[in-house]
Parts: C-alpha cells; structure tokens; sequence
C-alpha cells in the first residue's frame, strides 16, 4: 500500500465515523424532541389504496393542530389479521394506543376486557356525542356505555343504471323501495332490453342476508341479536329471510335475475357488469360510490336497501369499523388517543372523508359544509345513503350482531344462500342454517367460558 493511501484511509475513515456520529445525534435528538414534547400515540389502521392516503390526511391534520400528541399510523394488512395481532400483542410494549378494528369483531372486543369504554372519556371531556349518528354508534354501544366509536362506516344501498332506465322508458324505483318496486324495474329492464340486460343481481354474501333480516325488523339471533345477552340460538328462519329468498326466487324464475356467485371476484364481476351495462340493478356498500362516480360513464341511481312488501323499513345496520383505545397504555396516551378520535369526528374531517372514500360522514353537522354541499351538487345521488343513515332509528335490529365468531356464521350464510341460488329448498336451507351456527355458538360459547 502506498504512503498516500496509508495517510488517506485513516482520514476518511476518521470522517466517516464523524459524518455517521453528527448525523445520528441530530437525529436522535430529533426523536427525542418529538418524545420529549409531545405524547406518542401509536395507531394501527387497516386502510389501504386511496382510503389509506385520505386517512393519512387526517393524521397529519391532528399532529398539526395541537402540540401534545403526536399519534403515529401504522398499518395491518387485513381487518382479520388486525384483530390477531391486537389481542396477541396487548399488555407489551408493541400493542396500539387506539386501534381499528372492524365490525364483526365487536363482540369479541367487548369481552377481550383490553379496551376503555370511550364513554369514560366522553364523559369526563363533556364532548356532544349526539352529534355522531345513533344507528352508528348504537352497533358500538353496550349496558349504556359507547365502549368504541364508529369511523369508517358505510352501509348497503340499492344502485341502479339510470341511463338504461330512461332509454327504455322505466320509472326509476321510490327512494325507499319494496321488494315489489325493485322487481318491477328488473322485470321491465329485462323485458324491453331484448334480454340483453339483466335486471338485477343480489351477491351471495352472508351481510346482505342480514341486513334485509335487519331492515324487517328481525333478528339473526335469540337476546336481541347479542344486545341484551350472549347469543346461544340462531334465528334466521324466519318470515322475513323467506321473504327475502322468495323475492330473489321470483327474479330467477323470470329470467331477470343474474348470479355472479360468491367472494371478491363475485363483488369485481357485478360491479364490472353494472358499469359495462350487463346488469341494471345491484346492492352493495355505500363505500363504492367514489369508484363508481369515478369509472361509470352511465348516470348512477341510488335507492335505500329494499325492504318487504306492506312493511315500513326499519334500517339497516353499518358496516365497517370502529376505533377502540386499549386500557394497557398510560393515561395520558389514552387522552391523546381520545383527543384524536375527536379530531376525527370534526364536521369538516367527516365531510372530506365521505368525499374521498364514500364512506358516511357521521356528524350530523358535516351535511352542512360546504364540501357535501358541493359533493351534492355534482352527484345529487350522493345524499341518498346519508339519508338512510340519519333517517333510520337505532333498534336492537338494525344496531349489528354482537355475537362472536361471526366470521364463520358468514361461512355458513353463505353456504346457505349458494344452495338455494341453486335451487334448493328455502325452508330446510335455513333450518339447516340455524343448526349450524347453533352448534358453532355452543363451541363457541363454551370456549369462552360463558357457560
């Protein structure tokens, strides 16, 4: 090695260490600063795609309007997942503050014993929950107290291709339909199309069942469908599900009626065949208004789920999730995580939310800004499922199912509802379909020592 080398490898080695140790004191001191001056509040989401980049605005929006806490995001994949690594992780320093966690899982959340009732903190700051939409935060709600509250909340709404019912002539279906007024439309879009447009479909998809159980005024399961005690029976057969089949039946029968099966590639291919015109008529979540106003070329229509002939609709239940604060953190964290569901809550956040995921603003008071306003006035049918939402009164049957392993009554749903898209017998489908979750409610329950 020559002499020069000799002098310049220790100098740059020297220098390096220098650079390396400069930099990292500056950042360190950085990170203590944020520590030292504000409260960590560590969040787990499971949003990703376009809702991620809009709830990130939200986030930065709150670490920038007070200097207290500093809430840090971190996403989770899959809402399953999620709950997985919530309940394996509480208690060590790596659980969350304040959680997402969706709503299905609400019953196993309430009895986990790991989370704040959010009312101790909604009493103690005084904050106007009544601001906040009963129907939502009634799902979250349990002996009187807000144990959660709701955030990215939509609900299942009637779509319809109103460019194919003016061409041929249909009255579009009231606001509020029945079974009736949607087979109407269906029948007739299939009729004067020549056959060339299906007139409806219903996605075989155990949440849609409930909800049409929901907006009739019954339940999936015996104490009120989990609202006045644990679930120990099934009870889906009922009127109102038969109705339900039948009316689906009925559109088979006539040939109007398209099934697209079950799963996500079942949700992908009607909403493919709804924008390319294939099918007039389907019924899915609120949350897909923003893709559909974004790719549709034909006018969107947009109706409340229907609900049985002769009988006022009596609401449907949300879905999506609610924000949770873990009990396993200091004090001050909880408040931070408190401020920041607050903040999240604000009219003008909920409005911008709604605007950019379709998920429903859910402060009655975000109707009044200017962003729904102009939301409204280009997409006049936007409203619609706000509408529903404040209009419906919170029950035990349009509030959710608190009952756990719904993930696997989901299964057992939509195993029903496949056998009699087939044709099957409604009557024993749904008889089967009780013995079924009975006997997954009596393991169930036994595991978790609740008798």
């Amino acid at each position: 090695m020559s002499k020069y080398k000799k002098l310049v490898l220790p100098l740059i080695l020297v220098l390096a260490v220098a650079v390396v140790a400069m930099f990292g004191k500056t950042l360190s001191t950085k990170s203590a600063t944020v520590k030292d001056n504000r409260t960590e509040v560590v969040f787990w989401h499971e949003m990703g795609g376009p809702a991620e980049k809009s709830l990130m605005k939200i986030v930065d929006g709150f670490n920038k309007s007070q200097t207290k806490y500093h809430v840090v995001p971190k996403y989770q994949g899959s809402y399953d997942a999620a709950i997985q690594k919530i309940l394996q992780t509480h208690g060590t320093g790596t659980s969350p503050a304040v959680f997402q966690a969706f709503d299905i899982s609400a019953a196993q959340m309430m009895h986990s014993k790991f989370t704040v009732p959010v009312q101790d903190f909604i009493d103690k700051d005084g904050f106007d929950a009544n601001k906040i939409s009963p129907v939502a935060r009634s799902f979250y709600a349990n002996d009187g107290k807000q144990q959660a509250m709701p955030f990215n909340t939509s609900q299942p709404v009637l779509y319809y291709n109103a460019s194919l019912l003016e061409k041929y002539g249909i009255t579009p279906p009231p606001v509020s339909p029945s079974y009736s007024d949607i087979t109407r439309v269906a029948k007739q879009l299939y009729e004067r199309s020549h056959h060339q447009v299906k007139g409806m479909t219903v996605q075989i998809y155990g949440w849609l069942l409930e909800q049409a159980m929901a907006n009739a005024g019954v339940g999936l399961t015996n104490n009120n469908d989990g609202h006045t005690g644990i679930p120990t029976k099934a009870t889906i057969n009922n009127d109102a599900s038969k109705e339900f089949f039948e009316w689906i039946r009925e559109n088979q029968k006539a040939g109007d009626f398209m099934n697209y099966g079950s799963g996500a590639m079942a949700g992908t291919n009607q909403t493919t065949g709804f924008l390319n015109g294939k099918v007039g008529i389907y019924i899915q979540s609120s949350a897909s208004i923003s893709q559909l106003n974004k790719k549709n070329k034909n006018k969107l229509g947009i109706t409340y789920f229907p609900h049985p002939d002769g009988k006022k609709a009596n609401g449907v239940a949300i879905g999506g999730a609610a924000l949770w604060i873990s009990n396993d953190k200091p004090k001050a964290v909880q408040n931070g995580a408190f401020e920041f569901i607050k903040y999240s809550l604000k009219p003008e956040v909920q409005a911008q939310w709604q605007k950019d995921t379709g998920y429903l603003a859910l402060n009655k008071d975000s109707q009044q800004t200017s962003i729904l306003k102009g939301l409204y006035k280009q997409h006049p049918e936007s409203k619609v499922p706000s509408q529903q939402l404040q209009e419906a009164v919170p029950n035990h049957f349009n509030s959710g199912i608190l009952m756990e392993g719904m993930q696997k009554t989901r299964q057992i749903e939509q195993f029903a509802m496949e056998s009699i898209y087939n044709g099957g017998d409604i009557t024993n489908a749904l008889k089967d379909t009780d013995k079924k979750i009975d006997d997954n409610l009596t393991t169930t329950n036994r595991a978790n020592g609740y008798h």
